[in-house]
């Protein structure tokens, strides 16, 4: 992005909105009274996006997420039940195996080290990604709006939303109280769990709580979650090898961040009438979060 205009961008507007400093003044969006995104033009283009109000309540029944745990090396997936699947980041390494529906990308660096995966989901029709802005832009920067034949739903971290100023964690429960569709967390007043996907997505450090969140605001009932090991975080993910792995940063945050969201996110889901069931056996998180049933015992 031009440094005269991030300059112009950072000396009129308060440090809170700097997120935004790569995108004006190329970006210009249109917002439905949920908050959803509803149109975007990037450098004059106008881009195709899927609003997210079309997915509400449009599903129903089961889902298995694919996560990128070592533990999915583990699993044979022509012998798992026919069904809606969703992947995040590198999981497109199974498209030989599995057909994806759904797909969520919210890592700016996974766009940036494994381009080859992310051209592989846009050049695919059959596939809705979720993605935020920031991840349109960098994919059409990549390589042209013409190149993209997937379905693109914009998402946005409730914290960081396009325009807006930012929320900081210690802010999430004085800015969110009064949101009905938002959960905040008891014990951690910086976790919180959108019900409403229109009008942004918590963060909990891994992308697969997103995935939840949006599950969930599609319909499904049942969520099967693959490859969810949060263990053993030096090695590499079931994709990768040592020589080619990104670096994780997972076990900085398990204890304090990603272990407590999750339990937040089964009691809200829970109360949902939404089941999930973890198919790594060996998690780190526990059968009190959601219950471990075997690969090979789902039917």
């Amino acid at each position: 992005m031009s440094t005269f205009f991030k300059q112009i961008y950072r000396y009129t507007r308060p440090r809170a909105y700097r997120h935004n400093e790569n995108l004006w003044p190329y970006v210009k969006i249109a917002r439905a009274p949920s908050g959803e995104i509803t149109s975007l033009r990037y450098r004059g283009e106008s881009v195709k996006i899927q609003k997210i109000s079309s997915l509400q309540r449009r599903h129903t029944g089961n889902i298995l997420i694919t996560a990128t745990g070592p533990s999915i090396n583990d699993m044979d997936f022509s012998r798992f039940p026919a069904m809606p699947v969703m992947g995040v980041n590198g999981a497109y390494a199974l498209r030989d195996k599995i057909n994806f529906q759904f797909y969520v990308i919210v890592d700016m660096t996974f766009i940036d080290k494994k381009i080859e995966m992310v051209q592989g989901v846009i050049s695919d029709p059959a596939i809705t990604l979720f993605t935020t802005l920031h991840g349109v832009v960098k994919i059409i920067n990549a390589f042209t709006t013409s190149k993209i034949q997937c379905k693109v739903v914009i998402i946005e971290d409730a914290c960081y939303k396009i325009y807006e100023r930012k929320v900081i964690p210690v802010q999430i429960l004085d800015t969110y109280r009064n949101a009905k569709d938002v959960s905040i967390c008891p014990g951690h007043k910086h976790i919180a769990f959108s019900n409403d996907i229109r009008s942004g997505i918590f963060d909990a450090g891994t992308v697969v709580y997103w995935a939840l969140q949006i599950a969930a605001f599609m319909g499904f009932q049942t969520v099967y979650i693959a490859g969810l090991d949060m263990n053993n975080f030096a090695q590499p993910r079931f994709y990768e090898n040592e020589t080619n792995k990104l670096p994780c940063f997972l076990d900085e945050k398990f204890a304090s961040l990603i272990e407590p969201a999750f339990r937040h996110a089964s009691i809200v889901l829970k109360k949902k009438g939404v089941t999930v069931k973890n198919l790594s056996k060996h998690s780190a998180l526990g059968n009190d979060i959601f219950e471990k049933v075997d690969f090979y015992d789902v039917h």
